[in-house]
């Protein structure tokens, strides 16, 4: 059986440039949002721009959560432990989490090129928190543009994917591998993604600065 991909809080930019370049590249996509009707519009939208074979379908979160294999998150830090905790007995055992969560100032007002303090250490580490046992958890896609996803052009960046959990990483690992020009690198443990996330507010002050919207990482010497 074909497993699907759920794309939670992916009626928003990121999570709709991550379904639109995931299913571009054949995967079965559920876009999950709190209202369910906005989802199946959003799926509707993007097969309409991909074309009628394209798998994506939409519904609510809590539904989109419960019948997939590999869940990717994408909503705002402001509302990353909420829904976690009503996911909480909705996950399948054996469910990977990919956690794209950045805890920028921006989701309680405040600017965007600054970071919020978190007690864990960062977003996965407090989402690996309200995770049910059985459930794993990787970090990526932090650093790559809503804007860049949103196309079909090659996206020439880096994505740095932590987790303590190996099946994780090498799913994360094996999605970000599916986006043209996108090159996945293991960036370690989980409690790394504290510094991959804070990558992210340094490229929103870059693209501000020099007015694109295109700034990623690459780091040299590494194996392709």
């Amino acid at each position: 059986m074909t497993r699907k991909i759920a794309i939670l809080g992916g009626t928003g930019p990121e999570g709709s440039g991550l379904a639109n370049r995931l299913a571009r590249a054949g995967e079965h996509i559920v876009i999950g949002s709190r209202d369910a009707q906005r989802a199946q519009e959003a799926a509707a939208q993007l097969r309409g721009q991909i074309g009628a074979a394209a798998r994506v379908e939409g519904t609510d979160n809590v539904s989109a959560a419960g019948q997939c294999e590999v869940a990717i998150l994408t909503v705002p830090f402001s509302g990353q432990a909420a829904l976690l905790k009503q996911l909480k007995g909705v996950w399948k055992p054996g469910t990977i989490v990919i956690d794209t969560t950045v805890p920028l100032a921006a989701s309680v007002g405040g600017a965007a090129t600054r970071m919020l303090g978190v007690w864990q250490g960062s977003a996965a580490e407090a989402a690996a928190e309200l995770l049910p046992q059985g459930v794993s958890i990787a970090a990526a896609f932090q650093n790559l543009g809503a804007e860049l996803l949103a196309g079909e052009a090659p996206v020439e960046c880096d994505v740095l994917v932590c987790s303590d959990e190996e099946k994780a990483k090498q799913m994360a690992m094996g999605l970000a591998g599916k986006i043209p020009g996108v090159r996945a690198v293991n960036g370690g443990k989980l409690e790394n993604a504290r510094i991959v996330e804070s990558i992210t507010a340094l490229l929103i002050g870059l693209n501000i600065r020099h007015k694109v919207h295109s700034a990623g990482v690459r780091f040299t010497g590494l194996p392709r």
